[in-house]
């Protein structure tokens, strides 16, 4: 007996022209059984009248320009190669319903063809998935928003997911806003007031409202508020969240909304008009799965990341093992190409299965992928992309010394850590070598130390080589703090000279401690310690006949007595001259009434960084001239 053939159903099922073929040999055989004779070609114009309607042709213009006009014989030769179907992606036949499948669709008519159906068989993902919402506009970000290191962590500044950078599925919500009772009214009158009130502090999925690298969905976790240009969805089901955060960042997503795009930005009413097309819940489970992996993945990173909400401790120091500095070097560099390969490939294959969710074939999919063009990728750390690693590595070294400096700082008692060993204090260099130990117990410190010296001292694009532990902390540790946290520093390197020259006086000042008291500290013990040194050192030297050192000496007290001055004028708010000008050592609060500014050094916190540094700034105290 032979075999019979096995029919394969998926190949015929998956023929994107399987619905015209039947139609047409259904219109033949209705014919046929009424005594009428019909052709394929005329079933086939029956087809196109009954299901499709009247097409329109459109002709590219920018080809017409090209080198082809020439080789076809002009733009008439052209224009009836592209009629005969003989040059391709000139002529475009668009069904002149497709027009009607997008309300008041900006689309061009290459796009109609490949997304219509697709808007026609999803619904909007207000109709059914969940809303979109724009949040606070503040008008003055100065006045009412904080990055959280900022805040010393008070309960009343709330988490504030305000847009940012690029960084599909997650990104750290580092911003903070003044959410004090006794300042609601104000905050209400400022910007567009309140909008979505009653949607605060709900988790969502929230996105930068301007960004040319794509559209860029992330999880916003609960206790938020959200911003004008944080617009943030709220899924109707909670369980569809990671489905939706996992659909709205693939390419047909992507390419779906910049359709409907009229002006360049992410704004809510085309998110809300985003199909979301039906699927079952394997599906669903799939894609959310996807999109969970990659969000945790980066989640976990941002963990060493020292101005993230999430940080514990730097990625050289993440596991306690005996490795040298050398090893930890590659074995992060090591780890963070695995992950940044594990993520890309997750993402392919959400992507995959996106396109396959929105029943998109392969041929319209390679247009969709050639409109788009080359799409920002996934990478695990987005602060460090388009990095070379040897930069990667610099990095990595730097914030293992600018965390030994961190916990230095934040378990002095009084905040205040001088740079060279004073009033019974250790010095700054000393405590770094004590915490060394510390993170690196398996391991002779002075090896590590070693190891550490020859990384600083390598010559890497954007990183300021130091021959040793010291000159880094003196000549680069503020400048990259600053850089690092954004111009809004809380450790302050309050210094007797600006730049790179050696400094008589140095210390680093806890921003959040260092209040009137900590000032009066300052002056009267710690530099009037140094002056009592520098002037018996002089005196010394001058009485065992020794010239160059007692001048040096002698320069060096006039160097931290002219730095005591400087203090001593932002103590006691001295100003001269119209207010706000170069001697103005005052805090000068723009959203406070001068009856309500202190008279002399009071900072308050909650007025943030920028305010608070300036008299500083202004009198040439700090290290680095220009701060914010």
């Amino acid at each position: 007996m032979a075999r019979r053939e096995r029919v394969n159903v998926k190949a015929i099922l998956a023929d994107p022209d399987l619905r015209r073929k039947l139609m047409v040999r259904t219109i033949q055989a209705t014919q046929a059984r009424e005594g009428i004779e019909t052709t394929e070609a005329q079933a086939e114009r029956a087809y196109y009248v009954v299901t499709e309607s009247e097409r329109t042709a459109f002709f590219t213009l920018e080809r017409s320009q090209a080198e082809e006009v020439d080789e076809a014989g002009g733009r008439h030769g052209l224009f009836v190669r592209a009629l005969s179907g003989e040059l391709k992606q000139i002529r475009f036949d668009v069904r002149r319903r497709d027009f009607g499948a997008i309300e008041s669709s900006p689309l061009a008519y290459r796009q109609l063809g490949v997304v219509a159906q697709v808007f026609r068989e999803a619904v909007p993902l207000e109709a059914e998935w969940g809303i979109a919402r724009q949040g606070k506009a503040t008008a003055d970000d100065t006045r009412w928003v904080r990055c959280f290191w900022e805040t010393a962590n008070a309960p009343t500044w709330i988490p504030f997911a305000k847009g940012g950078s690029f960084c599909r599925f997650y990104s750290d919500v580092y911003l903070r806003i003044d959410w004090k009772e006794e300042h609601r009214d104000a905050l209400r009158a400022s910007g567009n007031g309140l909008p979505s009130l009653r949607h605060y502090f709900r988790p969502g999925l929230t996105w930068p409202l301007r960004t040319q690298r794509g559209f860029n969905l992330r999880v916003m976790p609960q206790g938020c508020i959200f911003g004008h240009k944080g617009p943030t969805i709220f899924p109707t089901r909670e369980q569809d969240a990671w489905f939706l955060l996992g659909l709205a960042n693939s390419a047909p997503a992507e390419y779906l909304l910049k359709g409907l795009m009229a002006f360049g930005s992410w704004e809510v009413g085309v998110i809300k008009r985003l199909p979301v097309p039906q699927a079952s819940a394997r599906v669903r489970e799939a894609v959310g799965a996807m999109a969970r992996e990659i969000h945790d993945a980066k989640a976990t990173w941002d963990e060493c990341n020292e101005i993230s909400t999430y940080f514990e401790r730097p990625w050289l120091i993440r596991d306690r093992t005996q490795l040298t500095l050398g090893e930890r070097l590659k074995q992060a560099a090591k780890h963070e190409a695995a992950e940044e390969t594990r993520i890309r490939g997750l993402y392919d294959a959400l992507n995959d299965e996106a396109y396959r969710v929105y029943g998109i074939p392969d041929d319209a999919r390679a247009i969709v992928d050639r409109t788009l063009g080359e799409r920002a990728p996934e990478v695990i750390w987005p602060q460090m992309e388009r990095r070379t690693p040897e930069q990667k590595r610099m990095e990595h070294v730097w914030r293992l010394l600018s965390y030994v400096v961190k916990k230095v700082v934040e378990e002095d008692a009084d905040g205040l850590v001088p740079f060279a060993p004073l009033s019974g204090e250790t010095s700054l260099l000393d405590r770094v070598h004590q915490e060394m130990a510390v993170l690196f117990p398996e391991q002779h410190v002075n090896h590590v130390e070693v190891e550490l010296a020859n990384e600083l001292k390598r010559r890497v694009k954007g990183y300021k080589p130091a021959g040793s532990i010291g000159e880094w902390l003196e000549n680069v540790y503020f400048g990259y703090h600053v850089a690092l946290y954004k111009k809004r520093p809380i450790f302050w390197h309050v210094a007797s000279r600006q730049g790179n020259a050696p400094f008589a006086f140095g210390v680093l000042c806890h921003y959040h401690r260092f209040d009137a008291n900590r000032m009066a500290k300052l002056r009267a013990t710690y530099l009037r310690h140094a002056m009592e040194t520098f002037r018996r050192e002089a005196a010394l030297a001058d009485r065992e006949g020794r010239a160059d050192d007692r001048i040096e000496m002698q320069a060096r007290l006039e160097e931290t007595q002219a730095l005591d001055g400087r203090l001593q004028a932002i103590q006691e708010g001295n100003h001269e001259g119209p207010e706000g000008g170069d001697r103005d050592y005052r805090i000068l609060t723009p959203w406070k009434s001068a009856d309500n500014r202190p008279t002399g050094w009071v900072p308050d916190i909650d007025d943030g960084v920028k305010v608070n540094i300036g008299p500083l700034q202004k009198a040439g105290v700090l290290r680095i001239a220009k701060v914010v």
